[in-house]
């Protein structure tokens, strides 16, 4: 286990879970078919669109779901697994779990568990959880006062607003919902963690330059 005071703040990198680390999606659909209810259209945010339900019904089901044991389950999106893991192990990064779960002890517990196992036991050194849906202003606040101008990776463009104003190098994960997303200049768009990877190795690259620069000149 690392402890959090021997961690390099330069090598952390902030996450969303679910439509970022976690394939949610995949497994709420698969869920939602097994009690009974049609997709109608995928590519919404919106889960009461999804499903033609009112937002009311839509939000108990997601919360229904966010406090199962399908939470211990979900499998990773796209490439995470081996680029996180990459990451973690090639270039020593840790990673910083913030996401609106549920207020369930045991829902947290499991997706814990769930994160552990998909990415290895000391990749993620913070887990910070929040109530079904709930907004994030507040806490990455909190934590930009510890990680500012470390990367936020999330899938929700509001919340990837959000974590550039509060002085973070937002990523905005692609989905079919965000698709058409041109609001903020200072939100990157990336399809998958490959892109993610290859933008840190370059971040690196130019921070290895300046300080080879910075030294060079004061030794001249």
């Amino acid at each position: 286990m690392h402890n959090n005071s021997m961690i390099n703040k330069n090598k952390v990198i902030l996450t969303d879970c679910d439509g970022v680390c976690l394939d949610w999606e995949f497994g709420f659909h698969t869920w939602m078919s097994v009690h009974g209810h049609k997709l109608v259209t995928k590519d919404k945010y919106s889960v009461a669109i999804q499903y033609g339900m009112d937002q009311v019904d839509a939000k108990k089901q997601v919360e229904i779901f966010n406090s199962s044991a399908s939470m211990g389950f979900l499998p990773a999106l796209r490439d995470a697994q081996y680029y996180i893991k990459l990451l973690a192990e090639k270039l020593g990064y840790r990673f910083v779990a913030v996401t609106s779960l549920s207020h369930d002890p045991s829902a947290q517990k499991l997706r814990t568990c769930n994160l552990k196992k998909l990415f290895g036991n000391d990749t993620f050194v913070e887990y910070h959880y929040l109530g079904c849906g709930d907004d994030k202003d507040e806490i990455l606040l909190e934590l930009a006062n510890k990680y500012e101008g470390s990367i936020w990776v999330e899938d929700k463009y509001i919340n990837a607003e959000v974590g550039a104003d509060a002085g973070f190098d937002s990523l905005l994960m692609e989905h079919g919902h965000n698709l058409n997303y041109t609001g903020d200049d200072r939100v990157r768009i990336v399809r998958n963690w490959e892109e993610i990877y290859k933008y840190v190795e370059r971040k690196e690259t130019e921070r290895d330059l300046k300080r080879r620069t910075s030294k060079f000149q004061k030794n001249i």
